[in-house]
């Protein structure tokens, strides 16, 4: 029954929570109120305040700008139609900043679509992400974030649609992340743009990241006029690749993403619903793309030093796209994106499936592999192959023995077990390789473990390399050294999946919790995500277990919320089969010669 009085607007952080029907369920969905502006570094609003960044960005001093609808030049013949108002079915007016050639007609739209903002923000103007790995000038003042340069690609004859999704920025609604609103929405727009006066009625879309992980909801809903994708660095579930690896919950990361969102309404609080439903439910499957209904073409791109690329990999694997390519490599993902090398390469795709232009790019392999070795050294970079995984991979066990800390490729007699602290602690576990051996494709970690002082364990994997001596090398990422191939597992949630797991990556259905009883042993399999690396020989493979992270000087914040306290053990050998199963890769033959291909 209504007071009479107004209520008073909710603050960011207040939750708000609005029941939603997913599938068959009913589900508290948590929202906190939308950032007003987004947040702007003290160097960015100075310069901005002198008047020396231009006028369209976001202006950081307070609220998020009103609509200005126009139409202006940014370039010799490139126009921007501002603020452009796109309805959504269900009677939602969004806004999308549409830049192409002035005079040109006939010509394909390519979608960037993200919850960042249609324009760019201050600080990505000022820095030009120099210490992210993207030169300066690399892309104009008017790309949105991790998307398409507008006036490289209306050079090229196409038209870009910066898109603010619903709740963002001045559209209308609450923000939803990552979901199957993304499908549906994206749909309205892919037609809508596909209908203007100046557009041939093929639309694309592109970009990484967020930009890429819409994409897979987005052709999943079949519009009509969207004739191919390129979701470069595209995570698919949210729940198992960015929020809860293994079980337990991120807590840095994920809160920064929402808490930088700006609207004038309500943001859903995704990292809130994990402390409310840690287990798998339908509004968790509601975030998972139904990739086996993607069938356009499709270019995707896989950092395998970066959290998208579980879901990247996987994406590969699941869509029914018949024309679909894979390429990898060992960048961070802007630098890959931005690069000259890489924006030629998209060129061709877009060219092919949104121009029509028989240009060769059939010829593409369908999968490039960038094999790494150390640092910044890598040892092939697209290796043409076949598939995904490799056909000739030959999966191996190393068998731990915790009696000599040690990896073995026949399995251990003796019964042993390692103990260490749960919170600080860790074990490794090494192998000297004794000829030269490429791993490209999915680990898999077998242990066997006990918690004493706890009814459960939060397990952190890292497969690394070493050299002859037992120095780390580590591969570079920005410069920084990146921890090795990761697996994580919170033990009480390793019932596994048993009609999707494979033999080489299990996975877990995270609906049944069964914790530890004092002195219970058990065996647990751990996803290790795929990798491609050489190790030459006398260098050695390292397997370590802890039950914490260890990452130095990186700009994202990952935390994690783990239950760790006691000890871990790990149990091998005998009836401990505990190992690490390895994807070997051995070379093709010509002419009585190998070559790596």
């Amino acid at each position: 029954m209504s007071t009479g009085k107004q209520q008073p607007a909710p603050q960011q952080n207040e939750i708000i929570r609005k029941t939603q029907k997913f599938g068959n369920e009913e589900i508290e969905v948590a929202y906190q109120r939308a950032a007003r502006r987004p947040p702007m570094g003290a160097p960015a609003a100075a310069r901005l305040a002198k008047g020396e960044l231009p006028t369209y960005v976001v202006d950081g001093f307070g609220d998020w700008p009103p609509l200005n609808p126009r139409t202006y030049e940014i370039s010799d013949g490139i126009i921007c139609e501002q603020d452009v108002a796109v309805p959504m079915r269900d009677g939602i007016i969004t806004y999308c900043d549409i830049y192409r050639p002035a005079t040109h007609t006939n010509i394909p739209a390519i979608i960037a679509w993200s919850p960042y903002g249609k324009r760019p923000c201050a600080d990505s103007l000022q820095t030009e992400w120099q210490t992210l790995g993207v030169p300066r000038g690399s892309h104009s003042n008017y790309t949105k974030f991790e998307g398409p340069d507008p006036e490289f690609w209306c050079h090229q004859g196409y038209a870009i649609a910066n898109y603010d999704p619903r709740g963002v920025g001045n559209s209308g609604g609450d923000i939803r992340m990552f979901s199957s609103q993304d499908g549906r929405d994206g749909y309205d727009l892919v037609e809508w743009l596909a209908k203007q006066s100046w557009c041939n009625g093929r639309i694309g879309m592109a970009g990484n990241s967020a930009l890429a992980m819409a994409q897979w909801h987005i052709a999943a809903e079949h519009p009509p006029h969207l004739a191919c994708i390129a979701p470069w660095e595209g995570t698919v579930d949210i729940y198992r690749e960015i929020l809860n690896m293994g079980g337990f919950t991120e807590s840095g990361f994920n809160q920064m993403l929402i808490s930088g969102l700006v609207g004038n309404g309500l943001v859903e609080d995704y990292f809130r619903m994990a402390q409310d439903y840690p287990l798998m439910n339908a509004y968790w499957e509601d975030k998972i793309a139904a990739l086996e209904k993607i069938e356009v073409p499709t270019y995707l791109t896989v950092g395998w030093c970066h959290f998208h690329l579980r879901g990247a990999t996987n994406a590969f694997r699941k869509i029914n796209a018949k024309k679909k390519w894979m390429r990898t490599h060992r960048d961070f993902e802007w630098p890959d994106s931005y690069a000259r090398e890489s924006l030629d390469d998209l060129k061709r795709f877009f060219d092919r499936y949104l121009k029509g232009i028989r240009n060769g790019w059939e010829s593409t392999p369908p999968v490039r592999i960038a094999v790494m070795d150390a640092y910044d050294f890598d040892c092939s970079a697209n290796r043409p192959e076949n598939e995904w995984p490799l056909a000739r991979t030959q999966y191996r066990k190393l068998y731990l023995d915790a009696a000599s800390r040690a990896l073995s490729a026949r399995p251990v007699t003796n019964e042993s077990k390692i103990t260490y602290d749960a919170q600080t602690g860790k074990a490794t576990f090494d192998i000297a390789v004794d000829d030269e051996t490429e791993l490209t494709g999915y680990m898999k970690l077998r242990l066997w473990v006990e918690a004493e002082g706890s009814d459960d364990l939060d397990l952190f994997v890292a497969v690394q390399k070493l050299d002859s001596a037992g120095k780390w090398l580590p591969l570079l990422v920005l410069g920084k050294r990146h921890p090795g191939v990761p697996g994580k597992l919170r033990v009480s949630l390793r019932e596994l999946d048993k009609e999707q797991s494979t033999e080489f990556q299990p996975v877990y259905p995270f609906r049944n919790p069964q914790m530890l009883k004092p002195g219970e042993i058990v065996p647990v399999e751990i996803e290790i995500w795929p990798t491609s690396r050489m190790w030459h020989r006398g260098e050695q493979l390292r397997v370590e277990v802890s039950g914490h992270y260890e990452r130095e000087d990186w700009f994202e914040p990952f935390a994690w919320q783990t239950r760790n306290k006691g000890q871990h053990v790990i149990h091998s050998g005998g009836k401990y089969d505990s190992h690490l199963l390895v994807p070997y890769v051995p070379p093709k033959y010509v002419a009585g010669d190998y070559v790596r291909r």
